[in-house]
């Protein structure tokens, strides 16, 4: 087989459908995985292997005359063709379809596979049965049975184990690995944890676009996708906090952050000034700008860091600057992730007690958790996907990993404020949008008001509304 390869090919399949600008390279013998959300165009790319679909531009070239295709559209192509031959109008007998023996046969070139799998299927007292009388698992069976068995040069399998029994998978898998040495394939997978071990790459669809392509050797992006699908796809809440004694309750008529005429000046320089700004509850904020245009001065006027914040006029979570408040008053509102903080924990800790020491504002836990603490921790943790890794220290994990727990740590006493000062910084694209689906998921989900700081205007999250541009 010589290799595929798209360039910047736009497919359409439908008036509401197309892929667009698709890249993509397929070498001989690479054992590649689409995933993807529902409707991200996963069936759409693996039926433009077996012709589908119009090209509206770019190519695709290097498709071989030969590949098997397991998918619900090619079954849907050999229902249709058993409607078509059945002729019960006219003898009044009801059809029982294609034998399952003949439908094998037409296809067949490998008899030797074919006896393996008709007996690994357990299909002997199945083929002088009509094809339209088969249940849904034993059609699928049908349909693997003749892609594997026509000596394809490369096999497309739309899930591959959907609607094969709990003992039949890994039959299938395994014959699937060694396949894997013989032939090319392209396997579509629902769930990540069903993609086998002997997969080469991994394609990730967003919208109809091929989103990231990965090497399975790479595991820290393997990771990092794996984490990104459970964020976008769990259906796992929030977790609530029931200590919330432990923070004062807030006025709800009263803004959470309120600042008027505000200037930041140092001898000469104006940073900024005549800056007013209101955050209100659940009124999520992007605060964007480059560098010099005093977003963290900003921030620090809000936490009563920065030296300024008594000579301006500044009202925050019921207090006026400067009325006798101390700065702990303040900072218990705030849930607070920065690259600094990460720099900041390096103490020997395991994830579980990361997440804990955000009850207590800590760098590092030296109180004795209660269980609702614990319990709360594990399921953050579980939320992440790092429920098994409870016990893991912190520093052992990826970069991403690490802003996940620190802004579950932030978020485990459910804070009025959560500002994320660059929470993506120097991360790469996979794990960018880890964080990003977990800031949507607290958007959405938490009573926690957002403030998201960074320097693009255009990374735009689900929930978030208002902006704020400096500079």
């Amino acid at each position: 087989m010589n290799t595929i390869e798209f360039n910047r090919a736009t497919i359409r399949f439908n008036e509401s459908f197309s892929l667009a600008d698709i890249e993509w390279r397929i070498a001989p013998r690479e054992i590649w995985a689409i995933t993807g959300a529902n409707g991200s165009g996963k069936s759409a790319l693996v039926a433009t292997l077996a012709g589908k679909g119009e090209i509206m531009s770019g190519s695709i070239e290097g498709i071989p005359p030969g590949v098997g295709v397991v998918s619900l559209e090619a079954q849907a192509e050999l229902i249709e063709r058993e409607r078509e031959r059945d002729d019960s109008d006219i003898t009044d007998e009801i059809s029982q379809g294609t034998p399952v023996a003949q439908m094998l046969d037409e296809v067949s070139t490998n008899s030797d596979l074919l006896d393996r799998l008709i007996e690994m299927f357990r299909f002997a007292p199945l083929l002088g049965r009509g094809f339209r009388k088969l249940s849904t698992g034993e059609t699928r069976k049908v349909l693997l049975t003749r892609a594997l068995t026509c000596d394809p040069e490369m096999l497309v399998l739309d899930n591959p184990f959907e609607g094969l029994d709990a003992d039949t998978v890994p039959q299938v898998r395994e014959m699937l690995r060694q396949k894997s040495n013989e032939i090319t394939m392209v396997l579509v997978f629902n769930r990540f944890d069903e993609i086998p071990d002997f997969v080469t790459h991994i394609v990730y669809l967003e919208n109809g676009s091929i989103k990231y392509k990965i090497e399975t050797r790479d595991s820290s992006a393997v990771e990092a996708l794996s984490q990104l699908l459970h964020l976008k796809k769990t259906d796992i809440e929030i977790p609530k906090a029931d200590l919330n004694e432990k923070i004062p309750v807030l006025d709800d008529s009263s803004p959470l952050v309120r600042i008027r005429n505000a200037s930041i000046r140092y001898g000469q320089n104006t940073v900024f000034q005549n800056l007013d700004w209101c955050i209100w509850p659940q009124q999520h904020w992007q605060l964007t700008g480059p560098n010099g245009s005093g977003k963290t001065c900003l921030l620090n006027l809000i936490t009563g860091d920065h030296p300024q914040s008594y000579s301006n006029d500044i009202f925050v979570f019921g207090y006026q600057r400067g009325s006798g408040e101390s700065i702990w008053d303040i900072k218990q509102y705030i849930g607070y992730v920065s690259t600094s903080l990460l720099w900041e924990y390096r103490v020997s800790i395991n994830l579980i007690n990361v997440v804990i020491s955000g009850f207590y504002d800590s760098i590092g836990l030296y109180n004795e958790a209660s269980a609702s603490e614990k319990r709360i921790a594990l399921q953050w943790l579980r939320l992440l996907g790092l429920e098994g890794q409870a016990d893991q220290p912190f520093n052992c994990l990826s970069y991403g990993e690490q802003r996940l727990l620190l802004i579950a740590r932030a978020m485990v006493k459910h804070p009025p404020l959560l500002i994320l000062d660059e929470p993506c910084l120097g991360l790469d694209d996979i794990n960018r949008q880890l964080i990003l689906a977990l800031i949507e998921k607290i958007c959405l989900g938490s009573e926690s008001t957002v403030l998201y700081v960074n320097h693009h205007a255009e990374d735009k999250i689900k929930g978030i509304k208002y902006h704020l541009s400096l500079g």
